[in-house]
């Protein structure tokens, strides 16, 4: 076990900060991990196995590939979320939107360009596709992220997943990052999955639209 998590960090280039982070250890628990003195714990291995698309068969015996072909959908659920048995939640193409904002404010006269239907997910908004590698390896370019809208700034949870609209120079930026409290009076932190990426603190009044993540799903190519 402790050779195939090193494998898996070689093979997605991760140091141990990247991987402690994701399955929520410290980098000292993981080093004991890694050289045999501490076990894997079920949840830290339900963890690789969602996250990173982990083959739970290779992770437990070193057979077959190591990440299965396909990824299934992630949920990001609160406790007081309820499911719902069934919905259409509609998949926008932002850029033929001209952006977050109109799309918020106006989402009736928004043309999707499909459904998705997920049994037991709870109340989404919509859904549009990633771009860029900031939340990597948890989410990449291409993914769909579905979203419920957010109007209020103090309704949101700090330390989870958020889609964004921000205010750059008059042009609008568009990002899934988690919001964290910021030391800065009238701003929030914006952090990435990505160690590649730095946290970036932003002023409240540059968001322009807000949405909770409430699930993903990885769109892989298999050819």
């Amino acid at each position: 076990m402790c050779d195939r998590l090193r494998m898996i960090r070689s093979e997605l280039s991760m140091t141990q900060e990247d991987m402690a982070r994701i399955i929520g250890i410290g980098k000292s628990a993981l080093s004991m991990i890694e050289t045999g003195r501490a076990s894997l714990s079920e949840r830290n291995r339900n963890i690789l196995i969602q996250t990173l698309n982990v083959n739970p068969e290779w992770l437990e015996s070193g057979t077959g590939a190591m990440f299965n072909e396909q990824f299934p959908e992630r949920t990001f659920l609160k406790g007081s979320d309820r499911p719902v048995g069934s919905q259409s939640v509609p998949l926008y193409n932002v850029e033929g939107t001209a952006g977050l904002v109109p799309l918020f404010l106006d989402k009736a006269s928004r043309q999707p360009v499909d459904y998705i239907h997920i049994p037991n997910l709870p109340k989404c908004d919509g859904a549009i596709y990633v771009v860029g590698d900031s939340m990597y390896p948890l989410l990449k370019s291409g993914d769909i992220v579905l979203y419920k809208q957010l109007n209020d700034i103090n309704d949101i949870f700090w330390g989870d997943m958020y889609l964004l609209s921000i205010d750059i120079d008059g042009e609008e930026y568009i990002t899934v990052k988690y919001i964290q409290k910021s030391d800065k009076e009238g701003c929030v932190r914006l952090v990435s999955q990505n160690v590649h990426h730095a946290d970036k603190d932003v002023e409240i009044s540059r968001i322009r639209a807000l949405a909770f993540v409430k699930a993903s799903i990885r769109m892989n190519s298999i050819r």
